[in-house]
């Protein structure tokens, strides 16, 4: 299930954003992107995530701006006497001048006192306060889903209600499969036996036995309860995405079975119908959580 959420706070030791997006998934994939040093914080979030979440693929990032502080220039005196020492070995004369400047330019010699996201690991109340807006962005975000999922409540309802319109329809249908079985069947006998061989003992009987193979009563009952166990789920709380995605499969073998048994275009065109809805059925049922 989709969604999107965003939560920002700030302090006096810096300012932050929380971002998260969720797209569809068949179990819960979690995909963090945290500022080094925020174990604790990521940790929260990742046993957090499940007490909202069943399915789905979540990417959560964490942006931090820390407050400008004086970020006071030091010296270190150890990198620079090693570099002196070693210019003096080379050259002989002692650094002094162009000379000492240059090597003050070197990575490492020169040190701030800036701070960075890894000072935060030891802050308790910065900490804290990231978890706390992590936890609310979780919140978020599963209004964000469950807003999406009300919608999809109403389409997948609508479906239903469209599956059991052809039903009714197949019904309708089903009640001539046996007269159009034995119209069609005595027929085709009267071609093929044109001196009256087969006994009309014998026609009743063959009509009666493909007539019961080509009976869709069970089927047709089949299909009627897999519609209200599906609304009985789309009124259900808590996660019901894979009882969807089976129940989309089940109806689909009760439609493929009454259209090999059909023996009329109307049951046909009925059954035909049926599938189409129950793919996109389970198209939209695989957006649920």
């Amino acid at each position: 299930m989709t969604g999107f959420a965003r939560v920002a706070g700030s302090e006096d030791w810096g300012s932050w954003v929380w971002e998260a997006r969720s797209v569809n998934g068949k179990s819960l994939d979690l995909r963090l992107n945290l500022p080094s040093g925020l174990d604790a914080v990521e940790a929260f979030i990742r046993k957090s995530a499940p007490e909202h979440f069943a399915r789905g693929s979540l990417q959560i990032s964490l942006k931090i701006d820390l407050a400008v502080t004086d970020g006071a220039l030091k010296v270190n005196m150890e990198a620079l006497k090693a570099l002196t020492d070693a210019y003096q070995d080379i050259d002989g004369t002692l650094v002094t001048g162009p000379a000492l400047a240059s090597l003050m330019t070197i990575k490492g010699v020169i040190e701030t006192d800036a701070s960075s996201t890894r000072d935060l690991t030891e802050n308790k109340v910065a900490i804290e306060q990231l978890s706390g807006t992590g936890a609310e962005l979780l919140k978020a975000l599963a209004a964000s889903r469950a807003k999406e999922g009300a919608a999809l409540a109403d389409i997948l309802t609508a479906q239903l209600s469209e599956i059991e319109t052809y039903v009714a329809q197949a019904v309708t249908f089903a009640a001539e499969q046996r007269n159009t079985i034995a119209t069609r069947y005595t027929t085709r006998l009267k071609e093929l036996d044109t001196e009256g061989v087969v006994s009309d003992e014998r026609l009743a009987a063959e009509i009666a036995i493909i007539a019961s193979k080509a009976d869709v009563v069970e089927e047709l009952d089949r299909l009627h309860a897999h519609i209200e166990t599906g609304r009985d789920f789309l009124a259900a709380d808590g996660a019901i995405g894979r009882n969807l995605g089976f129940l989309a499969q089940e109806l689909n073998r009760e439609a493929n079975t009454l259209c090999a048994k059909s023996a009329s275009l109307g049951l046909t065109n009925a059954s035909l119908a049926i599938k189409s809805v129950i793919d996109q059925f389970k198209e939209q049922a695989a957006n649920v959580e």
